[in-house]
């Protein structure tokens, strides 16, 4: 169990009590501090434009240095926080795991090697790295071609038991499971690129020759997939109307449309329907690649590693302070529930979504948050059912400040404005106007008819505030509207 944060709950009480809150009435009215009077305006004016000031959305400043509400709309108010709810996760798992925490993956034997000849299994252990890459099996096979391994008489097996065997969280859509955001978690699973996409294989689509159809690769290359090509490259200057995705509850991938001479073609993230398999897949064919090979009988399986067995070889992940940057600026979903399986492996021995949520349920509580008002199923904020208010994920963002990963914490978070996607993130190519660019640090949400915004911005007097903008069941997108407030949050004064 988290031990509780005696001092931060004491703070969360001295907030709560020792400060003057501005409770919303009973018709909504926004309220703002007598300090910042000019930010309740601005505000109230740029959401009555938007369209925006009704009971669906909820709107929360505070100051960084006491957490005093400086400005609040519907502040108590339960919203879908999308994306947004990755700031609990990511803060329970810095909590929990620490900054220094690596996954690892092991290769094991479990009979001897005579002759060149390995009379027994190869085991490819996993817990739940979601940055394996297919230069990393490589480097496995170098290893193991080291040890003098020509042959094995055994099977190759993937051990991915130190998570259930539940897949996808309740969130999860069959529309969306073709497509990264929605990957299948497996303890042991292999990502195409250093986006940390895991789960995924890139397909992509090029034009060929008019009448012929496109030419598609993977990568990395698997035969865990069936391509289905139906496509068509036709003259330039038509409309590119390519579609890739895969059939539900299958691996076959099927490509359609049409690919003009001329164009890019199409490239897309798609999951595979087992990453445990994709993984051994892709480790076989790196085995192969240094010459090592199964006899006929040999096969691919699923289990557990024997206790007996001889570790070969380790590679480790890179560290949780680190891994902040791609799972925050790029909101990976996978990561976020990676994160969560794995700190219920940790703290109730469970790699289960039912664990690692209680372990988040006990960080809320443990820091003095109000976990009667934090409501999600999941850890990556997919789900519609997910609700909290911006008075709680400001407490969060406020109370943060205070812990000993805090650095690493702000890190991940995404720059306004910035070019470059790992600093920028999903904020790269918002907020970019002078004003407001590199002056917001704060976390992207985004679901049909959900956005949302939570964070850090500078003021214009050089004071950190602390803001949440949730929005919900709106027709058209809100965003315009959150970016507007965000600025004027930045444009306050005291």
């Amino acid at each position: 169990m988290i031990k509780k944060k005696i001092a931060l709950i004491l703070m969360s009480f001295s907030l709560l009590f020792g400060t003057v809150l501005f409770a919303m009435p009973e018709q909504q009215t926004a309220q703002a501090s007598v300090q910042y009077s000019g930010i309740n305006k601005s505000i109230n004016q740029i959401m009555t434009e938007g369209k925006i000031n009704n009971s669906n959305n909820s709107v929360v400043v505070r100051k960084a240095s006491s957490g005093e509400i400086v400005y609040q709309y519907n502040g108590d108010k339960g919203i879908t926080p999308a994306s947004t709810l990755k700031l609990l996760t990511s803060a329970a798992a810095l909590e929990t795991l620490g900054e220094e925490f690596r996954f690892t993956t092991d290769i094991l034997v479990d009979g001897p090697i005579e002759n060149g000849l390995l009379k027994g299994n190869l085991y490819l252990r996993g817990q739940g790295d979601p940055t394996l890459l297919k230069k990393d099996f490589d480097n496995f096979a170098i290893q193991v071609s080291k040890l003098g391994i020509k042959q094995i008489t055994g099977n190759i097996v993937g051990d991915d038991t130190y998570f259930d065997a539940v897949r996808l969280s309740p969130s999860i859509e069959k529309k969306d499971e073709p497509y990264y955001y929605a990957a299948q978690i497996s303890a042991l699973t292999v990502s195409p690129n250093e986006d940390y996409d895991a789960g995924t294989v890139i397909v992509t689509a090029k034009p060929t020759v008019p009448g012929k159809i496109t030419n598609v690769s993977l990568a990395p290359a698997t035969g865990t997939v069936r391509i289905v090509n139906w496509s068509k490259t036709v003259p330039k200057g038509n409309k590119n109307t390519l579609k890739i995705t895969r059939q539900h509850g299958t691996n076959t991938i099927l490509i359609t449309g049409n690919s003009p001479i001329g164009t890019s073609g199409k490239q897309e993230w798609i999951t595979v329907s087992d990453p445990t398999y994709y993984a051994l897949d892709v480790f076989k064919k790196s085995l192969a690649g240094k010459g090592i090979q199964f006899i006929p009988s040999s096969k691919v399986v699923r289990g557990k590693t024997p206790e007996t067995a001889d570790v070969i070889a380790t590679k480790n992940s890179m560290n949780l302070k680190d891994l902040m940057k791609p799972f925050l600026k790029l909101s990976n979903n996978t990561h976020a529930e990676v994160l969560a399986k794995t700190m219920g492996k940790v703290i109730y021995g469970e790699g289960s979504w039912d664990a690692g949520l209680q372990v988040m349920r006990d960080y809320s509580e443990s820091v003095g948050l109000d976990g009667d008002k934090w409501l999600f199923e999941d850890a990556s904020g997919m789900s519609g059912a997910n609700k909290v208010s911006s008075a709680q994920l400001t407490e969060l963002l406020y109370l943060a400040r205070s812990a000993p990963w805090y650095q690493s914490f702000l890190a991940g978070i995404p720059n306004s404005g910035g070019y470059d996607r790992i600093v920028g993130g999903t904020l790269r190519n918002r907020l970019k106007t002078p004003e407001a660019k590199g002056k917001v640090l704060a976390k992207t949400g985004s679901l049909d008819n959900v956005s949302s915004l939570a964070g850090y911005a500078t003021s214009k007097d050089g004071e950190v505030l602390i803001f949440s903008i949730l929005t919900e069941n709106s027709k058209k997108s809100t965003v315009p509207v959150i970016d507007r407030i965000a600025t004027a949050i930045v444009n306050s004064s005291r």
